[in-house]
């Protein structure tokens, strides 16, 4: 279930400027509708991964609540990436915006892509780059506020003024337009659409993080589904299914690189492995406080996951009170945490963050949170 000023400073300056120059090779060198978008690691360096979880931006927007809550979020990421970054060999490499960004179903204006630039400002203003995947908000149906009705009967027409030339709209922002605006918009985004044919959804793509010493050399493959929601079913379909096993065993036919995975609502393996009451080994975490809310039905993606030595890890979100990391078979099952301060649950705020290392190869995880805090640390791989 389940969102500022800071960034309208920092994303006119010199230094993003130069950031983005830096990064454009990187979302330019080749064809965005094909497997090969690659991040470099850099030489003698971890890399680093944050995940940005149900930030729900845009929640109850015609409010004074709404927006504070947009701040709250912001200052969220902004404390994790800076926590993260406390000298030049330990910066973050990558950001992952693991679905729910924006609130679709309380947002009254024609393009929710104005609150989706706003979720992803703190990352883009620090020159990091991003991927992003879709939750089952992001494209929601608008649903009218009871409260618009009650006074004489007639529909009070409330918009958030985000500027002077936005009209109100209840036609909602499509994914298909929400992932053409970040992609034409950001030249550190590495967001696809994916394949056209491929449904549910729109965020199906692969990323492969390359050794800076070795520069054919993958070290890490990064996949990323749209595990529907919104206008489409919560689930992952055969169709993604069959997507991942060819193009996983085209690009990797040995499994030899490792592979990570990342959607939006956990699959019902999630359920299998949830622990019932307090989090104990092999599980680590430190939230157990809601059942899993599992997609609508499993097509087949976990099966074939489990028979991929290569796959290490799936990464969700959906579930504000879980944080967890259980084994399934030969690979881990995770949830994110809560990020952003939309959506249920007032539990305390904060990212997972994944490191990945050369040599000797090495997945580990932790939790950082928003006081700088750190715990829930696990060894992936």
């Amino acid at each position: 279930m389940p969102t500022s000023s800071y960034f309208t400073i920092l994303s006119n300056s010199c230094l993003v400027l130069l950031f983005q120059a830096f990064f454009i090779s990187i979302a330019a060198s080749s064809d965005r509708h094909t497997p090969e978008n690659h991040i470099r690691t850099r030489v003698g360096a971890p890399f680093k991964v944050a995940l940005f979880a149900d930030l729900h931006f845009g929640e109850n927007a015609w409010t004074d609540w709404g927006p504070k809550q947009d701040v709250n979020s912001i200052n969220v990421m902004s404390s994790v990436l800076d926590t993260e970054t406390p000298e030049a060999t330990y910066l973050t490499d990558f950001v992952v915006y693991l679905g729910d960004v924006v609130t679709a179903n309380n947002i009254p204006i024609a393009n929710a892509s104005l609150y989706w630039d706003q979720a992803i400002s703190p990352t883009r203003s620090r020159g990091i780059p991003w991927a992003s995947v879709f939750g089952n908000h992001d494209d929601a149906p608008f649903e009218w506020p009871m409260e618009w009705f009650a006074a004489s009967g007639i529909p009070q027409l409330v918009c958030p003024v985000l500027n002077s030339g936005e009209e109100c709209s209840f036609r909602g922002t499509s994914r298909l337009e929400l992932m053409k605006n970040e992609m034409d918009n950001n030249v550190l985004s590495l967001s696809k659409s994916g394949p056209q044919d491929l449904w549910p959804g729109i965020s199906n793509y692969v990323l492969q993080v390359l050794s800076k010493e070795k520069p054919h050399t993958p070290l890490v493959y990064l996949y990323f589904l749209d595990s529907g929601g919104g206008t489409y079913p919560e689930v992952i379909s055969t169709a993604q299914a069959d997507w991942f096993k060819h193009i996983s065993e085209e690009i990797n036919p040995d499994s030899r690189v490792p592979e990570l995975i990342f959607w939006h609502i956990p699959s019902k393996a999630y359920k299998k492995v949830a622990p019932k009451f307090r989090i104990h080994k092999p599980c680590v975490g430190s939230i157990n406080k809601e059942k899993v809310a599992a997609q609508e039905a499993e097509m087949g993606i976990m099966k074939i996951l489990v028979k991929r030595p290569s796959v290490k890890a799936v990464f969700v979100g959906h579930n504000h009170g879980l944080d967890w990391c259980c084994p399934y078979g030969q690979l881990w099952l995770c949830f994110a945490r809560h990020t952003g301060y939309g959506g249920y649950g007032n539990w305390a705020r904060g990212s997972r963050i994944l490191e990945i290392n050369e040599r000797p190869f090495s997945i580990s995880s932790w939790i950082r949170m928003e006081d700088g805090s750190v715990h829930s640390e696990v060894i992936l791989s």
